[in-house]
């Protein structure tokens, strides 16, 4: 089952700085599904100010379906997200990498595994068969997942994309010693969610 979390009332510098995170991502996607666009932080002066230092205020694991670029989605700019992208959003050793150096040395307070509706990937490792060199490696990261939704009723594939979802964020919130420990002390949070292609939508998964 997905939540889609309302808007809260509340100003941004009453929240932990996760909470804020979690709300400028579902304000931009808001904005991206309704063509109400911003594109903040595209200009020159931003470009400027970012050529010496970072600070995404949130990091992002997402597939890397041409489709489903996360600045778009959640319309933001240069230095906002921290962007890692990989076929069916999987988890490997350089993920971990990347997403520990923006939570431990960029201090970015969200981790989001952002999967998406007909992912070719899930789709691929749903339906079986063969395939060849490297791609390998995804199905195999991805098959248990899939295993998983076979158990569940209703579309195997539709419930792939979830359970992959789910496994790479558990596999996120298991990774020791870094993740486990910010998280732990509540300086990091790390959540899934679901990309709906066709409405622009991002639902957020519950915890």
């Amino acid at each position: 089952m997905y939540l889609v979390l309302p808007l809260a009332a509340v100003a941004w510098s009453q929240q932990p700085a996760t909470d804020a995170a979690l709300r400028q991502l579902t304000e931009g996607n808001r904005r991206y599904a309704d063509v109400h666009l911003k594109h903040p932080h595209q200009d020159q002066q931003r470009r400027v100010e970012l050529s010496t230092a970072q600070h995404p205020f949130a990091a992002i694991l997402s597939c890397s379906d041409s489709r489903v670029p996360p600045e778009v989605v959640f319309d933001e700019g240069l230095g906002d997200l921290f962007v890692v992208r990989v076929a069916g959003n999987i988890v490997d050793d350089a993920v971990l990498g990347s997403l520990e150096y923006a939570a431990e040395h960029l201090h970015t307070p969200l981790i989001v595994v952002l999967g998406h509706t007909s992912c070719g990937a899930v789709a691929a490792t749903a339906d079986g068969g063969e395939v060849h060199d490297h791609v390998r490696s995804l199905v195999e990261a991805i098959k248990p997942a899939v295993e998983a939704a076979r158990k569940l009723p209703g579309d195997l594939k539709q419930n792939s994309v979830r359970t992959n979802v789910l496994q790479s964020l558990k596999l996120l919130r298991e990774s020791k010693p870094t993740l486990v420990r910010l998280e732990h002390k509540g300086e990091l949070r790390i959540i899934g969610a679901i990309y709906g292609l066709k409405t622009g939508t991002v639902e957020w998964l519950k915890d």
